[in-house]
C-alpha cells in the first residue's frame, strides 16, 4: 500500500521535475517573445502595441509573483478574466498564431522555462 501512494504521489504531483523546460522555451519562443522578448524585457515587435503595454518579465516584483504562485503566475496571465488582451494585441497587428490547446503540462513546462531563464539570469 505505502508503494502505490508513492507512485501515485509521483505520477500525480504537479512536479518541477516532470515539466520540461525545452518545450516550455519552444512555447515562449513562439507565442510569447513577440512581445515580451527572446530576453523576457518587454523587447519584443509588438511590446509596445498592447494596451496596456507588455510587463518586463524580469522585474523584482515579476520574479516575486513567479515565485510566490509557482505554477499558477503563468496560467492565470495567460488566461486571465480580461482574457481578450493577447488576441486583441495579435489581431490589431496582424498577426496570425496557430490554435493552440493549452495543457497543464504546457503551463508547467512555460513556468519552469521562466523561472530557469528569469532567476537564473540567463
Amino acid at each position: 500500500m505505502y508503494f502505490i501512494s508513492i507512485l501515485v504521489t509521483i505520477y500525480c504531483s504537479p512536479s518541477a521535475a516532470f515539466a520540461d523546460v525545452r518545450n516550455g522555451e519552444k512555447i515562449f519562443l513562439s507565442r510569447c517573445a513577440m512581445c515580451h522578448g527572446k530576453d523576457a524585457r518587454a523587447t519584443g515587435p509588438l511590446a509596445n502595441k498592447s494596451n496596456p503595454p507588455t510587463l518586463n518579465l524580469r522585474t523584482p516584483e515579476f520574479k516575486k509573483r513567479l515565485l510566490d504562485y509557482p505554477g499558477v503566475i503563468v496560467s492565470s496571465i495567460i488566461l486571465r478574466s480580461n482574457g481578450d488582451l493577447i488576441p486583441k494585441t495579435l489581431r490589431e497587428n496582424n498577426v496570425s498564431l496557430p490554435a493552440f490547446a493549452w495543457t497543464v503540462k504546457d503551463f508547467r513546462d512555460l513556468n519552469e522555462y521562466l523561472k530557469d531563464m528569469i532567476l537564473n539570469n540567463k
